[in-house]
């Protein structure tokens, strides 16, 4: 019973403001966390870094490790890392890097360390800000209303199988490919089988949460030569479960149903810009003049959302 919220605008605005609000109307669906996907105006070099650190006593030890493996690979911080805690275990932070020589690479080395600190995203205008609680307490916690950018996601999560933890929530990050994230709302039933095919390909999973897997296996799909549209419409019926899902790229917001349509969504576009989630009330706290509202409710939809003029092709 999760829901997800996906928002985009004419130019860079208040998105993340959009979000929570998209997000605290949908709160009944799932309180236990709440996640933000933001895209903002990307970097002409490096990338954006979000993730989360386990061990608070551990901050400065395990940030220098950090460091060291990203310093392995060609590159270092180019911004102090700005870190967010509050009494429980874990803490959140933000940095910028420079180019590490190969991404993929530091990447799949800096995931051996997931088990003291782990990257929920890396993007040259992506950030995933995600933690446990309500739209309104993560938003004031990480600062989510005050975050500037073209598009993004939302998701309120009520765990059904996978753990309550902060890196178990959406949205999730493509890992290793930068600027992709997913939300989703439903449940893969060939999770295990499609995750272990990923897994001998080389890519890694570092939650038990079946959403995690979408975001990796669209991306692996464009990697071998899909368009976004041609990957969506290939999900349909090659993942195997009920599902409405949104995956967002610098480019625009793409989504896919199952062939059921048990997991509900409905979107308002008006002069360019478009609010989508699970619920009708949701959209109508962000399009409050009267507009029509379109409910993609038939099973095996899919399509794209582009930002301005641009194209979300591979």
């Amino acid at each position: 019973m999760c829901g997800i919220a996906g928002r985009i605008l004419n130019a860079p605005g208040a998105v993340g403001r959009d979000l929570v609000a998209l997000m605290d109307a949908q709160e009944h669906r799932g309180a236990d966390s709440t996640g933000f996907a933001v895209y903002s105006t990307p970097l002409d070099k490096g990338y954006v870094l979000r993730g989360m650190g386990f061990s608070k006593v551990r901050i400065d030890a395990d940030l220098e490790t950090f460091r060291a493996t990203l310093k392995e690979h060609g590159a270092d911080f180019t911004s102090e890392p700005a870190i967010v805690s509050d009494t429980s275990k874990h803490y959140s932070f933000r940095m910028e890097i420079s180019d590490p020589k190969n991404l993929q690479a530091w990447v799949a080395d800096a995931d051996e360390l997931s088990g003291h600190i782990e990257i929920q995203s890396c993007g040259r205008s992506l950030e995933i800000i995600k933690d446990v609680g309500g739209a309104t307490q993560v938003s004031e916690k990480h600062k989510v209303h005050d975050m500037i950018g073209t598009h993004g996601l939302g998701h309120a999560r009520l765990a059904t199988e996978s753990s309550v933890l902060p890196n178990a929530s959406h949205p999730f990050w493509a890992r290793p490919f930068s600027d992709v994230a997913i939300v989703h709302n439903g449940q893969i039933t060939d999770y295990y089988t499609q995750r272990d095919r990923l897994r001998r390909e080389g890519y890694r999973f570092l939650t038990e949460n079946d959403s995690e897997l979408i975001a990796v296996w669209v991306s692996d799909q464009m990697k071998q030569g899909l368009s976004m549209e041609q990957a969506l419409k290939k999900s349909i019926n090659s993942i195997d479960g009920v599902f409405t899902f949104m995956i967002a790229t610098p480019d625009g917001i793409g989504y896919a149903k199952d062939r059921f349509a048990m997991k509900p969504l409905v979107v308002i576009e008006q002069m360019g810009e478009l609010a989508a989630a699970t619920e009708e009330q949701a959209v109508r706290t962000v399009f409050a003049d009267e507009c029509d509202v379109i409910n993609y409710d038939g099973p095996s939809q899919f399509g794209i959302w582009g930002v301005g003029n641009r194209s979300m092709a591979a």
